[in-house]
């Protein structure tokens, strides 16, 4: 069971480990995972939303739980822009004060205590200072102090140190001036406010380049129309969408979403499902055909009866199966994580080492130096950029796969994508169109296609389905089978009208010492020819022989070719036979293939490519194909395939075309390549920052990173990393350029 909680008070990546880490440890919680970007926390695990509100009250943290996705997201969106707003008035309000200060210090070169009427005109600058700090500065003192109470530091607490000392220093030298050396009476109160102002500002920018991030989610959701039309008793009836019930009978008009994934019953139009499928052309749908919720009706009215409501409906796993996948985190996350673990209390003893070297071998005035680095080395170090630096790409990232059709389960298939060196691909349903034609029937008995036909109709594969197409297309009718056995990957055998019909391919006819010498030229041609040849033996002698051809997607080519130039290694893997499966693989001109392999075999050739060293990926549509998919680093599996693929791959294609695998890959790269620019910057930042903030560059220049530099700097460094996550937007892959 998963719980989702939308946090309040969380400001950096050290809140978002100290989070993890506490929820963690809770009897009955399997795994928490802070989204930092979304401010969610999501805990998989038997236990109650009231015992992790509490724990997490415990830690610190405030925390609510999340209710209606989209009330909740309304609720946050207002909440970001009272925030935003908030912000914004404090920059305002800080800067307001700070910069007057600052040109006063430039034009009087020095701000410091000399007389007893500096001491009075300071004092009310320091008064008004202090209103800064108490008024827009209240939330990084608020939570500093929340912070401290639980035994922990956070971004708050280095912002609260260095201003909160700024403003300490500059009273003392104004009350007690005679007690500091002349050289050291000089004041910073320019830089308190300076400091409250621009990390404001910083913050502000921050919210307002972090709401662009999730447009994805936002999109899926507002295909969901908030009502329905249901015909109840006769009688047509507007309906809120979660009064709903599966069987109800709806009314959809042109111009209109369709609410619930249905059945049409009546009437017949043209659906926009571009927004599910990436398919711009509308398709037809009449009587008997389903319909999926969010789509467009863009012709004519229909009547519909609702097969799956709410959660249910494809569109509503779809939007859960992209939060989930924005929640998630990939590998090189972990990097950051264990750096944010200790990186604030790491920072506050690094500014005490400073201060103590500036205080013990540093030039006159020592104070004024000791207090100036301290502060900037507390200021520049803010970890916010570090918890931004991943997150914020991936949520990009997954975003960005699903208005392509790609939907992701998790940050690490994410990563795992963009390391692939051999791509696998099922043929049947993935190369080819996965709706096999009869093409070529040989045998002189009367009854061969309707014996086997009968045969094949309890049968769920696809062969099977061609086989019973082609007899209802010449209106042969079938009869009923008794003793029926499935061999997979061989063929199937029973008993129809007292005949025993055995019906596969070559290995199934050897395994039951069945002769079929006298078709096997004719069936090795049908295979060269790319055709399928299946076997028919009526009490143990061979019959006829059916051919049957898949037809390749008209796009597997193109894709194959693409996903190769990408220099990655294209393997087709088949049960069919190797003459047939050669035939393919010339044609869509694969590096490789593999033939003849059983079901259960298809991840036993996963593993084998993976022990030479590859990262494998393995595309497949099919119930046999999901050993294979969760074996492989990352899982493709078609949109149209079953249920089971879907849910044993990483990635799911919703556009059911091979050029989908080569768009989520360069999606990959392009985000991961992201993230490692983020990371770099972030971790760049900080390593080269505090050195020069505690004055490395002193002996050699003669001059110290001023604080307000430090923290325009801090400030604007989250930004940068947002802004840079955002780029992602405008990928766009090479198949829709």
């Amino acid at each position: 069971m998963t719980t989702t909680l939308l946090l309040e008070n969380v400001t950096c990546a050290g809140c978002v480990k100290k989070i993890e880490k506490g929820i963690s440890a809770l009897p009955d919680v399997e795994q928490a995972s802070v989204d930092f970007p979304q401010r969610r926390l999501n805990v998989e695990g038997n236990i109650s939303s009231d015992h992790l509100i509490s724990a997490l009250s415990e830690i610190g943290y405030r925390g609510r739980l999340a209710s209606n996705e989209a009330e909740d997201r309304a609720r946050q969106k207002a909440q970001q822009a009272a925030q935003y707003k908030q912000h914004i008035r404090n920059t305002l309000l800080a800067l307001g004060v700070g910069i007057p200060l600052m040109i006063a210090g430039m034009m009087m070169g020095d701000m410091s205590i000399r007389t007893s009427q500096d001491q009075v005109i300071w004092g009310v600058v320091g008064l008004l200072t202090l209103g800064i700090l108490l008024f827009p500065g209240r939330h990084f003192f608020s939570g500093a102090w929340n912070a401290l109470k639980h035994g922990s530091a956070n971004m708050d607490s280095l912002i609260a140190l260095g201003t909160g000392a700024a403003w300490l220093f500059s009273t003392a030298v104004v009350l007690f001036p005679e007690m500091l050396p002349e050289g050291s009476r000089h004041l910073y109160y320019e830089a308190s406010a300076m400091i409250i102002g621009l990390v404001n500002f910083g913050l502000a920018m921050e919210i307002r380049a972090r709401g662009k991030t999730s447009e994805a989610v936002e999109r899926l959701l507002n295909l969901q129309p908030k009502t329905a039309r249901v015909i109840r008793n006769e009688k047509e009836v507007e309906l809120p969408l979660e009064l709903v019930q599966s069987g109800d009978l709806l009314r959809i008009r042109p111009g209109e979403q369709i609410p619930v994934d249905a059945i049409v019953e009546e009437g017949s139009s043209l659906i926009d499902e571009s927004m599910l499928s990436g398919e711009p052309l509308p398709v037809s749908k009449a009587v008997g055909d389903s319909v999926s919720a969010g789509t467009l009706n863009k012709s004519g009215t229909l009547m519909v009866k609702a097969e799956k409501v709410g959660s249910e409906t494809a569109l509503s796993r779809i939007i859960e199966m992209v939060k989930q996948a924005q929640a998630s985190k990939p590998e090189i996350s972990r990097m950051a994580d264990t750096v944010a673990a200790v990186f604030v209390p790491v920072v506050i003893l690094c500014s005490i080492v400073t201060a103590l070297i500036w205080y013990l071998v540093g030039p006159e005035p020592q104070l004024a130096y000791m207090l100036v680095t301290a502060m900037t080395v507390l200021i520049i170090a803010c970890p916010c950029a570090l918890g931004l630096a991943t997150p914020m790409s991936v949520m990009v990232g997954v975003g960005k796969a699903a208005e392509y059709g790609i939907l992701i389960r998790n940050g690490q298939a994410l990563q795992s994508a963009s390391q692939l060196e051999t791509l696998v691909l099922d043929k049947t349903g993935t190369i080819t169109e996965g709706s096999p034609q009869v093409t070529d029937l040989s045998g002189s008995h009367p009854q061969l296609l309707q014996l086997a036909a009968s045969l094949e109709a309890v049968s769920e594969h696809p062969l099977a389905e061609a086989i019973v197409r082609h007899a209802q297309a010449q209106n042969i009718s079938l009869s009923p089978v008794t003793n029926f056995q499935a061999h997979s990957g061989r063929g199937a055998s029973g008993l129809v009208e007292g005949i025993a019909v055995t019906l596969g391919n070559s290995a199934w006819m050897e395994e039951q010492n069945i002769d079929f010498s006298t078709f096997e030229n004719q069936a090795q041609t049908l295979a060269e020819q790319a055709k399928t040849p299946v076997y028919i033996a009526f009490d143990g002698q061979v019959a006829g022989l059916i051919a049957i051809a898949d037809p390749i997607r008209k796009d597997s080519i193109a894709a194959i070719s693409r996903l190769k130039q990408m220099g990655i290694t294209v393997v087709m893997i088949t049960g069919d036979n190797p003459h047939t499966a050669a035939a393919v693989a010339q044609q869509v001109a694969v590096d490789n293939f593999i033939a003849g392999v059983m079901p259960e075999d298809k991840a036993k050739e996963i593993e084998k490519l993976q022990q030479r060293g590859d990262h494998v990926a393995m595309c497949g549509d099919g119930i046999n194909d999901a050993p294979a998919l969760a074996r492989a680093d990352v899982g493709f599996a078609i949109g149209n395939g079953t249920d089971v693929a879907i849910e044993s791959a990483d990635m799911v294609l919703i556009r059911n075309s091979l050029h989908s695998v080569a768009d989520a890959i360069e999606l990959s790269r392009a985000t991961l390549s992201n993230i490692r620019q983020n990371l770099f910057g972030a971790f760049i930042y900080n390593t080269l920052g505090i050195p020069v903030a505690a004055g490395i560059l002193f002996p050699f220049t003669g001059l110290l990173l001023s604080p307000v530099i430090a923290g325009a700097a801090m400030a604007f460094s989250s930004v940068t990393v947002v802004s840079n996550a955002n780029r992602l937007r405008l990928f766009k892959p090479s198949s829709a350029k």
